[in-house]
């Protein structure tokens, strides 16, 4: 590899960068092991692709807000990096894909130039703070959520307690009670509210813990109806460290904390939380908000001329993506994005319209698209020629004709089907059987490529799941049919229920009968109403026909997308960072968490360091327990394992336990004095381990 100069003014972003880029050289030379450095890409936002040899690369957008500036930017090194492509995911993020692994870091550098990260991206990290794409514009919000979502991300980036943990971490804050920001299923989620104390109004959040998706979904609970503002990050805090503590780290399938909640039970949970906070940097964090929104200004550019009156094609277009903002005078413009997907030629442009007609910013939504901000009302006619122009003028933005899908098996290593090739032939089914649909935001379909649930299928009215299913000796592309989800509002939602499962060339004649039905028999109740009316025998018995694995013929074993038959090709996931530890990684790794240690403390950041000790002593620990084949599931695990194994029967004379030395970090605050004092400590038993295990290796 040659190395490169990042000529970044951030000197902790530029050390990060060198960072990775050393990694890989270790890497390709074999002196770290494949699946460690799995876990090390991946918490700086490169994945593995389906096809081998190349990565995608997640860049990290917090609640989906990207300047013209930025766009650009993302435009040019897809450009020189990747394929042109650009996808939107269901977090705000966007994807590129097809990336050489050893061009990852001058990739980075260049985002880095317009303050774009791939920083945790991936992993078993904190990924992307979310939130309502409306956030600031939205007539129903009490308060503008944008600069807490802004906060929580940068506090937690880099963040030495949520770099490495068992699992990912998923946070989302909502504008108003609609909730569009699905906090009942995210580890913590945040619904904007306001109250009155002694005649003053109060911001603050309702907060919802411990829900997810995948294969189990989980509701989460609603914990509290109100927490002030300033209290989100020390809480939110003190959740990661026991999440980092006590969550599963040996089966990834246990190991979100939807699952660490339900062991616990969540008022053990959240006494945990509470005994915490002794050892927190603040009891509070007010968050400033009053300089972000005394900052905002709306646009008022010169008018432009239209090259044509707008005809009947402008008007259904603007009945479904023209939405009203709570600022008098201005509309917001939603930009429907088939599938997630768009290119340069159309970003640029964007960009420019965006810079030069409205906010000079557009904010990607959770359902794949583009939401055009501040944007005049006369102008609406200007925008929608230009959208024109570019082919971003399909209308029905969000609405049932605008379904969100996960790239399946086209560049995923987990996906099952194809869930952009359906996706694409429901849309059609849609524009051309069912038109009076692209006005219906009442209803969402949503495809995911495998039970991770990255399409997040299992919480829409009409979800499908990407499978296989058998017709004798014959494996063909199926589809598991989930109906009866939805988001009900403050905080509240329904998962679907599994209905069936059909051969995937059979799922456009799927979405028919169950319009066909809906539209016979719903007798002017919504698609829940509906669902809960029937029930979900009726839809079972409906679907059973086109269910049935006995008729497939030869057509069925091709899928969406393809023309060669079906073959079932599903690799190692990485959506949770799998890792294989050896005990040499672990110790340098110790080690490596010992100097970070060490310099936090020098640059006076008491919490970062004691912190990052810990973290070192715990891989010190595993290390040793690694050696004599003990297997563990958590930090809090390995702590009492390693005083059974090493301390209680005299092998390591610390003193007193492990536990004892270890759990100081919770039972002090994070004094200079202390911090100093643990850090000196942490170096101490370091060195006893590793001393231990040299002459364990010479024996």
């Amino acid at each position: 590899m040659q190395s490169f100069r990042t000529e970044l003014e951030n000197p902790i972003v530029e050390k990060d960068i060198l960072d990775l880029e050393r990694k890989i050289a270790l890497f390709r030379d074999g002196k770290i092991d494949e699946e460690k450095f799995r876990s090390l890409r991946l918490a700086r936002g490169v994945y593995g692709q389906r096809q081998q040899g190349v990565q995608m690369v997640r860049i990290k957008l917090p609640y989906g807000r990207v300047t013209s500036a930025q766009l650009r930017r993302i435009c040019k090194v897809s450009e020189e990096y990747s394929i042109g492509r650009l996808h939107i995911t269901t977090r705000q993020d966007i994807q590129i894909h097809f990336v050489s692994l050893d061009r990852t870091p001058e990739l980075w550098a260049e985002l880095e130039k317009d303050d774009v990260t791939l920083r945790e991206a991936c992993g078993n990290t904190v990924r992307n703070v979310t939130a309502s794409e409306t956030a600031g514009i939205d007539p129903k919000e009490p308060f503008d959520v944008t600069p807490y979502a802004d906060a929580t991300f940068r506090y937690f980036l880099r963040n030495p307690i949520c770099g490495e943990m068992g699992r990912k971490f998923k946070m989302s804050f909502s504008s108003s009670g609609e909730d569009n920001a699905l906090s009942y299923l995210h580890d913590l989620g945040f619904i904007a509210k306001v109250k009155t104390v002694d005649g003053q109004e109060v911001r603050g959040f309702k907060v919802l813990l411990g829900g997810g998706l995948g294969s189990q979904p989980r509701h989460a609970d609603a914990i509290s109806d109100f927490v002030e503002t300033d209290q989100i990050i020390p809480f939110t805090e003190a959740v990661l460290r026991i999440f980092d503590r006590h969550g599963e780290r040996a089966r990834r399938n246990k190991a979100r904390m939807k699952f660490l909640v339900k062991d616990l039970g969540i008022e053990t949970f959240l006494d945990l939380v509470e005994k915490e906070k002794k050892a927190l940097p603040y009891s509070t964090f007010p968050i400033e908000f009053e300089a972000y929104e005394a900052a905002k200004t709306l646009p008022n550019p010169e008018s432009p001329t239209l090259d044509s009156a707008p005809g009947l094609d402008f008007e259904l277009w603007k009945l479904t993506n023209v939405l009203p903002q709570k600022q008098t005078g201005y509309v917001s413009v939603g930009v429907r994005v088939s599938l997630g997907d768009f290119y340069l030629d159309q970003a640029r442009p964007l960009a420019d319209l965006v810079e030069k007609y409205a906010s000079g910013e557009v904010r990607l939504t959770l359902r794949q698209n583009i939401l055009i901000r501040d944007v005049r009302e006369d102008l609406v006619p200007f925008f929608y020629q230009e959208l024109k122009k570019i082919g971003l003028a399909q209308r029905g933005y969000n609405t049932l004709g605008d379904i969100t899908a996960c790239p399946g098996t086209d560049t995923c290593n987990l996906g099952i089907a194809s869930s952009t090739g359906i996706a694409v032939e429901l849309e059609k089914v849609i524009l051309d059987e069912y038109p009076q649909y692209l006005q219906n935001t009442d209803l969402v379909i949503k495809i995911s490529g495998c039970m991770n649930a990255c399409g997040q299928h299992n919480m829409a009215h009409i979800g499908f799941q990407g499978m296989s299913m058998k017709s004798g000796k014959t494996v063909i592309p199926a589809l598991q049919v989930l109906l009866g989800g939805g988001n009900l509002g403050d905080g509240n939602g329904r998962f679907a229920d599994k209905v069936t499962k059909v051969p995937s060339r059979r799922g456009p004649q799927a979405l028919r009968v169950l319009l066909d039905d809906f539209e016979k028999n719903a007798g002017g109740k919504d698609f829940l109403g509906y669902y809960d009316q029937q029930g979900q025998i009726y839809f079972y018995d409906l679907l059973k026909e086109l269910s049935d694995a006995s008729t497939v013929t030869e057509a069925d074993s091709v899928d969406w997308g393809h023309e060669e038959a079906y073959e079932v090709a599903v690799g190692v996931g990485e959506c949770a960072g799998v890792m294989i530890d050896l005990v040499a990684t672990l110790l340098l790794e110790a080690l490596e968490k010992l100097e970070l240690g060490k310099t936090a403390l020098e640059e006076g950041r008491w919490s970062d360091s004691i912190y990052h000790h810990y973290a070192g002593l715990i891989n010190a620990a595993k290390a040793l327990l690694l050696s004599d084949g003990t297997s563990t599931n958590s930090y809090a695990n390995i702590i009492s394992l390693f005083d059974e194994k090493y301390v209680q029967n005299g092998k390591i004379d610390l003193g007193s336990s492990f536990a004892d030395k270890v759990y100081q970090i919770n039972q002090h605050e994070p004094t200079p004095e202390f911090a100093q004092a643990y850090a000196k400590q942490a170096m101490e038993i370091y060195s006893l381990l590793k001393t231990f295990r040299e002459a364990e290796v010479e024996a």
